[in-house]
């Protein structure tokens, strides 16, 4: 089985906000037209992944 994530396209340390969107192959964006995460929070998406299995054979994605 494999789950591939990918990030948005800045990355960067900051604060655990644990409010983000989770998207399929769309490049999400915010209101600004940013696509960014925390450093912390792309770690919480991950473990949550691992945990929940939600994404089995599949790309996706996280952002604000």
């Amino acid at each position: 089985e494999w789950t591939y994530l990918s990030p948005a396209a800045e990355i960067a340390p900051g604060e655990r906000t644990g409010t983000f969107r989770l998207g399929g192959d769309q490049f999400l964006t915010d209101a600004e037209g940013r696509s960014r995460i925390s450093a912390e929070d792309y770690a919480v998406a991950l473990i949550e992944e691992v945990e929940k299995s939600q994404h089995i054979r599949q790309r996706f994605t996280v952002a604000y």
